[in-house]
């Protein structure tokens, strides 16, 4: 992928973070939280309008994740400040997610060749993702129930899940592109 298709990556990836981390500081009930959760989606509309604009070949998958991108930010802004009504935006979401999956999907996490990158590293980073997932979705389900670990097992998978998004800012090697080891082909 050209360097230029990965335009404002750190700050969109940063920006996420932050939203993840103001829905964190929401559910712990922290002063600002809103305002960081405004914070972020603001920032994630507004760096990946530039980044669109910013592109020369503009295809209509392309339009389809402005769609999702903005109706998503628009949709967690208004959310924030407490409107009810967000549920047309809800189904924009919805309906562009699916058709962005129908059209890129899975495509979108393999390399040119097609080829799963299956490195063990990846795999690993992969599996915490899923762990803190998993620990993310367990704690808010015990928090309901005032388990008193269900916090702290929410605090370990968002912070699994941002160290997850932000792996890729602080890691030195890169993974090389000549390594073809655990791939696997696909048609």
């Amino acid at each position: 992928m050209p360097k230029k298709d990965n335009i404002l990556k750190v700050p969109l990836r940063i920006s996420i973070t932050i939203v993840l981390l103001g829905m964190l500081l929401n559910i712990l009930e922290w002063p600002y939280a809103t305002e960081v959760i405004l914070f972020g989606f603001a920032n994630i509309g507004i760096l990946y309008l530039f980044r669109l604009a910013n592109k020369n070949d503009k295809k209509f998958i392309d339009f389809v994740k402005l769609v999702l991108v903005l109706s998503w930010t628009v949709n967690g802004v208004l959310t924030a400040l407490d409107f009810s009504h967000t549920l047309i935006l809800q189904i924009l979401v919805g309906l562009s997610f699916v058709t962005w999956f129908v059209m890129e999907g899975t495509a979108y996490f393999l390399d040119e060749d097609r080829r799963v990158k299956n490195h063990k590293i990846q795999v690993i980073w992969n599996f915490a993702m899923v762990v803190g997932a998993l620990a993310i979705i367990t704690g808010s389900l015990l928090n309901v129930m005032n388990w008193k670990f269900a916090i702290p097992l929410l605090v370990f998978g968002v912070t699994i899940i941002a160290a997850y998004i932000l792996k890729d800012i602080f890691t030195s090697n890169k993974i090389e592109n000549n390594d073809r080891n655990n791939e696997e082909f696909l048609l």
